[in-house]
């Protein structure tokens, strides 16, 4: 298995709890914990979680320090994610799901894994990217990464 960077968006944390995600949620959540992939998470989902239910913001505790890295907000990703509303890839309501996508981008983490598949599972934004000087990023389901190991 190949050690992978990993962002994680808020929907991947909430899987842990809800039943029709967990499974998956949680076998890629034990990846993280035993160190197997590191898991990068954003400040901009760390606000995200500020109001979820406690299991979900006490998932984080779950992972140790070392296996973790925190993606600070970015100027350079706050104009991707505009780039994004504007070139159209998603509507000017989905600020906060464009964002997301930029930090990974921004980031160059490996693979950026979430439930929310009407907006960020969206292979239109890498046009966006290659046009302003980023690689491809890799959006898939925490199933398909836990296929593809």
């Amino acid at each position: 298995m190949r050690h992978l960077t990993i962002y994680a968006d808020a929907s991947v944390i909430g899987g842990c709890e809800d039943p029709e995600f967990a499974a998956d949620s949680l076998a890629l959540w034990s990846r993280f914990v035993a160190g197997d992939h590191t898991l990068a998470l954003s400040a901009h989902t760390l606000r995200e979680l500020r109001g979820a239910p406690d299991p979900v913001r006490e998932r984080l505790r779950e992972v140790p320090e070392p296996h973790v890295i925190v993606l600070p907000d970015t100027r350079a990703a706050a104009e991707l994610a505009d780039a994004y509303l504007a070139r159209g890839v998603l509507g000017p309501g989905s600020h906060s799901d464009a964002l997301h996508v930029a930090l990974a981008t921004v980031a160059r983490v490996d693979v950026l894994v979430s439930w929310n598949f009407k907006h960020i599972v969206n292979l239109l934004f890498n046009s966006v990217n290659i046009e302003w000087g980023y690689g491809l990023v890799e959006i898939r389901s925490p199933k398909e990464v836990l296929e593809y190991e």
